[in-house]
């Protein structure tokens, strides 16, 4: 049986992306895959995928990208696998060794990192632009000496493709049944809009907050907030109408969207933001709710295209606030709008398609 190894050092071992869709549409065609972690909860088989943990060191950020990317490595050796896939960038220097070792090896690319680190509020102001111009230089060098390039997005498979790698965009779309609507959803909505993601300033979170308290509904927030602009979000008036929510696993993402009226995705016109593909705005559109959404064309294409929500100024609490207000107190226009999201999500927008490209780049490996 074909071995495939996906390797990560940061992300958790159940990520959607990694686990959920890769790994697992992976071990269901027949491949024998394994997961190589780094977060101390041990080994496990778990969906036919086998996860080896290499643990998580006391080490810090510095310590990670150091020690644990080297047990990481080590731990890959020993996997003897056909081909490795890895999805952080701090892991291009091992995936060049397993290179020098004949193995054949994909990068997996979530995010525009080289732009995203110009936000990145743990990193000094004055270095951000170094570190980005030393990542890009970095994957520049090793695009075309990989054997594949997964993109997460059209805009950084275009990059690649310019970098002369073999680069394959596999979109980061939901699966299908994972948040399907029930009958009945609609009867049970409270008057309330959500956002699942990480909670920060530059993904609106102070606009967000300012818009809800402007019409006294309900807003839920799944994520972790940053710990920088905690203090400041619980200080804003519009904060006795927010209901914090915390980390969320898929069952309490589901059941959270399940109750809200509307999904937020409001980020900021940063560079990393205007060209992505926010997977939570295909979620609410998967879970059968109207999306409000930053008016960047991309994001304004999909959404005003498939009718299915309403594109807003992001730094406009008002705009947002009007938005929410219309929304909920237009419920049968609202219901429409969701249906519309669901079903371009059944038609287009959907992992099951977008899984096709990751397994057709795996054919083409192995008949090389």
């Amino acid at each position: 049986m074909i071995k495939i190894c996906h390797l990560t050092s940061v992300h958790p071992r159940y990520d959607t992306r990694i686990f959920i869709k890769e790994c697992i549409s992976l071990a269901r065609v027949g491949y024998d895959v394994i997961l190589i972690v780094a977060d101390g909860k041990g080994d496990e088989e778990k969906e036919g995928v086998k996860i080896i943990d290499v643990g998580l060191g006391p080490f810090g950020r510095a310590g990670r990208m150091t020690r644990t990317v080297m047990f990481v490595y080590k731990q890959a050796l020993n996997v003897k696998a056909d081909i490795y896939h890895f999805h952080d960038p701090e892991l291009i220097p091992i995936g060049l060794l397993l290179r020098r070792h004949g193995k054949r090896v994909i990068y997996d690319v979530h995010e525009d990192v080289p732009r995203q680190n110009l936000s990145k509020s743990y990193i000094p102001t004055a270095f951000r632009k170094s570190i980005s111009a030393m990542i890009e230089i970095m994957e520049a060098f090793s695009a075309r000496r990989f054997d594949g390039v997964v993109t997460a997005t059209p805009f950084i498979n275009k990059r690649f493709l310019g970098l002369g790698a073999r680069a394959v965009n596999v979109n980061n779309y939901p699966l299908i049944s994972e948040l399907c609507p029930t009958e009945n959803q609609w009867k049970q909505k409270e008057k309330a809009v959500c956002y699942v993601g990480g909670i920060a300033g530059i993904r609106g979170a102070f606009e967000m907050v300012r818009a809800i308290g402007k019409i006294g509904y309900r807003l839920f927030l799944g994520g972790e907030v940053e710990s920088n602009i905690e203090k400041k979000l619980k200080e804003m008036p519009g904060w006795k109408n927010v209901e914090t929510l915390g980390f969320l696993d898929r069952n309490a993402v589901k059941c959270i969207l399940s109750r809200s009226m509307g999904g937020l995705v409001v980020l900021h016109p940063s560079i990393n933001y205007r060209d992505g593909l926010p997977v939570k705005m295909f979620e609410y559109m998967s879970a059968g709710i109207p999306v409000i959404a930053s008016n960047f064309p991309l994001w304004k294409e999909i959404v005003e295209g498939t009718e299915c929500g309403i594109c807003v100024d992001p730094l406009n609490p008002e705009e947002i606030a009007g938005a929410i207000r219309w929304i909920i107190e237009h419920p049968i226009e609202a219901q429409e709008m969701g249906e519309n999201g669901r079903q371009a999500v059944l038609d287009k927008y959907n992992w099951e398609q977008e899984s096709q490209k990751l397994l057709m780049l795996y054919e083409e490996l192995f008949k090389q």
